[in-house]
């Protein structure tokens, strides 16, 4: 072994070793954790002034999914990012209709898929003309479709701090409830990157 990764491995060592003195007794003081949440850390090339405490105050629930996102999927989550600031919503509401469309669309904006159409549900969010969402040129329109989505939120008592499944399903009333939850990490890390871009 040579002399700089010698040097550096027992510098690791004696970090690793200090910190155990120092924490050690703390933690064995600390107050039992009661009701623990998962934490997620949110790994992001964020810029200043993104509160990551807002994005997921709940942590995540359950495993979590990843998709690589093409230059159109990027477009439309600073789409969402945009008309959530323009709605005066905060990076909460930004990261529950991303993790939404990711469910729904994976962040296509999504027109008639003929037979593969889950009935006439369109665009970002999947939304439904016949269910009163908008005509299909509204639903297609990311702005409108973000818009249309964050007003059922709104509607919805203590969206804030909800798990963000239970949210998006009560605005999207989808047949798979609990499959929003799988984007929670995915989505912070977007709306930590672009939310001051």
């Amino acid at each position: 072994m040579n002399t700089i990764m010698r040097k550096s491995v027992l510098g690791i060592a004696g970090l690793a070793f200090a910190g155990g003195i120092v924490g050690g007794p703390v933690a064995a003081h600390a107050a039992p954790i009661v009701d623990a949440k998962p934490v997620a850390v949110v790994q992001t090339d964020k810029k200043p002034g993104v509160d990551t405490a807002k994005l997921m105050p709940n942590g995540t629930h359950g495993a979590q999914s990843r998709i690589t996102l093409d230059d159109e999927q990027k477009t439309n989550a600073k789409a969402i990012i945009a008309a959530t600031k323009k709605s005066d919503m905060n990076e909460r509401a930004a990261v529950i209709s991303i993790a939404t469309s990711l469910q729904e669309s994976k962040l296509h904006n999504l027109g008639d898929l003929g037979d593969a159409n889950d009935h006439d549900s369109l665009g970002l969010f999947q939304q439904r003309p016949t269910s009163g969402w908008g005509t299909p040129e509204q639903i297609t329109d990311p702005q409108y479709s973000t818009t249309a989505f964050l007003k059922g939120l709104k509607q919805v008592d203590g969206w804030q701090d909800m798990p963000l499944t239970d949210a998006a399903q009560t605005v999207q009333v989808s047949a798979y409830p609990d499959a929003y939850a799988q984007w929670e990490q995915q989505a912070a890390d977007l709306v930590g990157q672009y939310w001051n871009s």
